[in-house]
């Protein structure tokens, strides 16, 4: 099976596109520049297309392919705070992904996999207050409702997704592992809420079930463990070896900005997917220390 995973270079989408080649899809990956960073990716050799989804791609490259994984959505992390706005939220991560999706579907790709966001699944009614909810919204239903008999578009809907790859995001843990261990000027402690986290490795498990047995037209709750953030805190303080109790602070960490806490500081998402999609999609869960194990050792690897 020939995929593209659109997003390929990124902790999310090279996840994906790692296991997918694993299990035999010829892959492809997509992103908006060559890059300078080791993706895994680019060190494995993947045919890489430069483009970006905001502009549109030559339907002659998607005939290419039967599947299109789509990972480059927009994160409430990618966009300045002056920005966050409606008719922004509703264009990059709206109409963008639709538009992106009915093109995949005149060029005859048989199967779209869109990574969501749990947010808008759990709770709809949020779409009418937080913009960053409502683009989300906007995408998933948008593409889900170009499904035909020839064309099945699916999403899956995850939570905070922990992984790392060289470059961004394995720096930023470099940085929490320090600052947990005292390392650094700022206080330790966690805002109070929490949420449910998933490992990188799992959504990926995810991604390929839904391509292999996922339901045409369907929109899949995917997750993982129910963690406030003062327990995430003291698992990643534990596996770096630091003897830091974290504690609870109602005020704003600089580790997690009030901004990138979508339900508000203080409140809780708690879930447990549903079991029987999940064994359909066949992923596991309670695997996030061991998640947090793996990059903290490629942390120390790199470290000077």
């Amino acid at each position: 099976m020939k995929t593209l995973v659109v997003g390929g270079t990124g902790m999310v989408g090279a996840h994906i596109a790692e296991l997918l080649a694993r299990h035999g899809h010829t892959v492809s990956v997509m992103s908006r520049s060559v890059g300078t960073e080791p993706s895994p990716v680019r060190i494995a050799g993947m045919p890489q297309i430069t483009g970006d989804y905001l502009s549109g791609i030559s339907q002659l490259v998607l005939e290419s392919f039967d599947t299109v994984v789509f990972s480059a959505g927009q994160d409430i992390r990618h966009v300045e705070p002056e920005r966050d706005t409606a008719e922004v939220w509703a264009e990059i991560q709206g109409r963008a992904v639709t538009a992106f999706a009915e093109a995949s579907r005149q060029a005859g790709v048989s199967r779209f996999i869109q990574i969501g966001s749990y947010y808008h699944y759990l709770f709809p009614e949020w779409a009418e207050h937080i913009p960053y909810v409502a683009g989300r919204k906007i995408a998933d239903e948008g593409a889900r409702t170009l499904t035909t008999g020839d064309f099945g578009a699916i999403t899956l809907n995850p939570p905070s997704i922990v992984g790392a790859i060289p470059g961004v995001s394995l720096r930023r843990f470099g940085r929490m592992f320090s600052w947990l261990k005292g390392e650094r000027a700022e206080e330790v402690f966690a805002p109070p809420g929490g949420t449910n986290y998933m490992s990188a490795d799992a959504f990926a498990e995810a991604a390929l079930g839904a391509i292999e047995r996922g339901e045409p037209g369907k929109a899949y709750l995917v997750g993982g463990e129910n963690l406030s953030y003062q327990e995430f805190f003291q698992m990643i303080a534990e596996v770096a070896g630091s003897d830091i109790t974290v504690s609870e602070r109602d005020e704003e960490c600089p580790y997690l900005p009030d901004r990138f806490i979508v339900q508000g500081r203080g409140r809780v998402i708690s879930y447990d997917p549903p079991e029987g999609e999940r064994l359909l999609l066949g992923y596991p869960t309670g695997d996030v220390r061991l998640a947090l194990e793996d990059i903290y050792r490629r942390v120390v690897a790199q470290a000077p």
